[in-house]
């Protein structure tokens, strides 16, 4: 990498691959889910997850670059973590605060990657591009209060009681 053009090529495509690294992990989780709420919760989030690829791929048209081109391996390794704490559950009832936990860790690493990719199109002086990424951190930080609102309210308390 050499340029601001660079690095925003390598951030949009690491988002791109985050983010539909996620909507298949999504499908999973939800399976998972014992709870309706926490399931209603990732089907609204996967809707929302598909709009968010669609801006991607706004952005990397704006851009003149393709989407596709990175893996993003920090979400492939929450994935893979998450998997592997499913498989270890023994009882359903530690089953939604464990996915919770595990949808989170991908949340924030979206937060994180989008607040990073906002700023730097801002200070770039992309302002379309920087509202784009903004809405999606919203969306991002939306569903991460939903999540804890959901373990708080029910799945923790149901987990300590198991």
């Amino acid at each position: 990498m050499k340029t601001m053009q660079d690095l925003m090529q390598h951030m949009v495509q690491d988002l791109y691959s985050a983010e539909t690294q996620a909507l298949d992990a999504m499908t999973e989780l939800a399976e998972r889910a014992t709870s309706e709420e926490l399931r209603q919760a990732f089907e609204v989030h996967q809707r929302e997850t598909e709009q968010q690829v669609q801006r991607l791929e706004q952005i990397a048209q704006h851009l003149g670059i393709e989407p596709e081109g990175e893996t993003c391996l920090a979400m492939q390794g929450l994935i893979d973590e998450a998997q592997d704490l499913l498989e270890q559950l023994e009882d359903d009832q530690l089953a939604d605060a464990a996915i919770i936990g595990a949808a989170q860790k991908m949340e924030h690493y979206e937060i994180a990657a989008y607040g990073t990719a906002r700023t730097l199109a801002q200070q770039a002086g992309q302002d379309q591009i920087a509202e784009l990424f903004q809405q999606t951190l919203d969306e991002e930080k939306a569903t991460d209060e939903k999540l804890t609102g959901i373990a708080t309210s029910q799945a923790n308390q149901k987990a300590v009681q198991s």
